[in-house]
């Protein structure tokens, strides 16, 4: 089904509402779960809500196109490989984040984790895209807003310096992997079964992990975080990545990159209202630096006439 760009534009809309008030679920998820526990489960949660969603998608596809049905296929390389790839870089990015939020705010979290809309024009450039002046002063302006919102109040508060935001920033470089892995098989396989994939493979990762490093956990610990796991796991993970692969088809880039820089808007409205985390002058400062950067670089290069 075809959609209109400003219907796309309203799907990215809305998975940036999503996932910026997730960001208050994801730190109150850990009351009762390691970071790698909650991941695995969020993930499954989310993989296992779209199943009924993809059956329906396959009975309404049953007099489509041949082109169109192979592309939908379980049984198409491109999904498999997409699917393990997407699962691979949103698993690790998502435990970096939640691993970052036991020690971070969840609006502190929402900006930082902006940053991978710097971080995708910048990886361009090592796949043969040149970068101006524009994009340069775009990553200077945000890597700015990052020290005022994280390093410059380890410092005067004299603990562990950004230790959470670091990691808050390792996850954003491989959301940005995340991304353009996306722009690369989103339009050759069927969105719903791509994201559905991605999530079985992070839940694994996640899984694995906790039993490894967390030392497993235990149904009780599951059920008290009901609540957040459900939030993030059907709606955050479920629909909001679903929106984003099937919103960036047919959709400019820089104006989807835009769009989506608004979750950290919203992490820091909610991690205002909901959890009682208001930012200090320096840190709004540091947001107000950070979102300049993300807004500029998404901003089209002007045009040079030829003498």
């Amino acid at each position: 089904m075809k959609l209109h760009k400003s219907a796309r534009a309203g799907l990215l809309g809305l998975a940036a509402l999503i996932w910026g008030t997730a960001f208050v679920a994801q730190s109150m998820g850990m009351d009762h779960l390691g970071p790698c526990a909650f991941n695995g489960a969020r993930s499954f949660v989310g993989a296992m809500a779209l199943l009924p969603v993809i059956a329906v998608g396959d009975r309404l596809r049953r007099h489509a196109a041949p082109e169109e049905a192979v592309a939908a296929s379980w049984k198409n390389p491109a999904l498999l490989l997409g699917g393990l790839l997407c699962g691979l870089f949103l698993g690790a990015a998502s435990l970096l984040q939640q691993a970052g939020l036991q020690s971070t705010t969840a609006g502190k979290a929402g900006f930082l984790t902006s940053l991978y809309i710097v971080f995708v024009p910048v990886l361009g450039l090592f796949l043969g895209h040149r970068g101006g002046k524009k994009l340069w002063l775009a990553v200077a302006l945000a890597l700015g807003g990052a020290y005022l919102l994280s390093v410059a109040g380890g410092l005067e508060d004299g603990g562990d310096i950004g230790r959470g935001d670091g990691l808050v920033l390792a996850s954003a470089a491989l959301f940005s992997f995340h991304i353009l892995v996306i722009d690369r098989f989103s339009p050759r396989v069927d969105g719903v079964k791509l994201s559905c994939l991605q999530f079985f493979v992070a839940g694994l990762v996640s899984t694995l992990l906790a039993l490894t490093l967390e030392g497993g956990f235990c149904w009780e610990d599951l059920l008290a975080s009901w609540g957040p796991l459900l939030y993030t796991g059907i709606l955050s993970s479920g629909v909001g990545y679903t929106l984003q692969i099937v919103g960036q088809r047919g959709l400019d880039p820089a104006a989807a990159s835009l769009i989506l820089s608004l979750e950290s808007v919203f992490a820091a409205v909610s991690g205002w209202l909901v959890l009682g985390q208001p930012l200090s002058l320096r840190e709004m400062a540091g947001c107000a630096l950070v979102f300049a950067g993300v807004v500029l670089a998404q901003l089209p290069e002007p045009k040079t006439q030829k003498e």
